[in-house]
């Protein structure tokens, strides 16, 4: 059983090298990067408490939108999903990844008041 999961496993790791495109290693990087940080605050949050609230609030709402926005980008820059999004080129799919960001952090810098 456990060979099985190693090798499927090490499969995964040397498909994954070889066949996905820098852009998307990057964004991966990026979404690893955000599901950790939102980990730790909310792991922050239980061990040691959540007095200023709100701040815990906007910093994880923050972590969340940030991760889902580039969920979304990842999606449409993907050359596998080209057929779905024929009219939306990387560049624009980027641009609307800035603009979303840009209003996700507009609305959390103004809960945290």
């Amino acid at each position: 059983m456990a060979v099985n999961v190693f090798s499927v496993l090490s499969h995964f790791l040397e498909e994954y090298a070889t066949g996905t495109p820098t852009k998307l290693k990057v964004i991966d990087a990026y979404l690893l990067y955000m599901l950790l940080t939102g980990a730790f605050q909310f792991l922050y949050c239980l061990l040691v408490g959540s007095f200023p609230f709100n701040s815990f609030l906007s910093g994880f709402i923050s972590c969340v939108g940030s991760f889902t926005l580039a969920v979304c980008l990842r999606i449409q820059v993907n050359p596998q999903n080209k057929g779905h999004f024929m009219f939306v080129s990387p560049e624009r799919a980027f641009g609307d990844f800035l603009f979303a960001h840009t209003i996700l952090h507009l609305v959390v810098v103004n809960y945290i008041g």
